[in-house]
């Protein structure tokens, strides 16, 4: 998109149909945002929980992550198929479900959040080791910088 239609459309807003639409495409992105929402506003302001159980499930589940990564990242992919392969009626039932969740017990919310950073941690490191093993050293090159003869 370019800055002047982006510009456009943040000086139009955004209607009603097209919040409907962007919802029903990513119905399970719409009420995962949402229930982080939720769940940060309940935990911050101690309605059942307080923080510090939501912080803890958070590093608890990131460090639990990188110390066993094969067997969190499988269960974190059978985990999120099985949530894409359903219909929408289901999958909008598993979002209700995950906005109770994050109401009464957001530190369950925060500690699937907490594997899914210490699973994003993992790739990432991995995938930097596997881009520094690939990388050309600059002894290959001749003195004028080209790479050619």
């Amino acid at each position: 998109m370019g800055k002047n239609k982006f510009s456009e459309k943040l000086k139009e807003g955004i209607s009603v149909r097209e919040i409907e639409e962007f919802a029903r495409h990513h119905t399970i992105e719409a009420f995962s945002i949402l229930a982080i929402i939720i769940a940060t506003i309940t935990s911050c302001w101690d309605y059942f929980t307080g923080p510090r159980l939501s912080i803890f499930f958070a590093a608890l589940g990131a460090i639990v992550t990188i110390l066993f990564p094969v067997p969190i990242e499988r269960y974190l992919k059978q985990l999120y198929s099985f949530t894409l392969k359903q219909e929408k009626s289901t999958q909008m039932i598993i979002g209700v479900v995950k906005i109770i969740v994050a109401i009464f017990i957001p530190f369950v919310l925060f500690g699937l959040i907490g594997l899914l950073a210490g699973s994003s941690y993992h790739y990432y490191i991995r995938h930097a080791q596997i881009m520094s093993e690939n990388k050309p050293s600059q002894s290959e090159r001749n003195e004028s910088g080209s790479e050619h003869d």
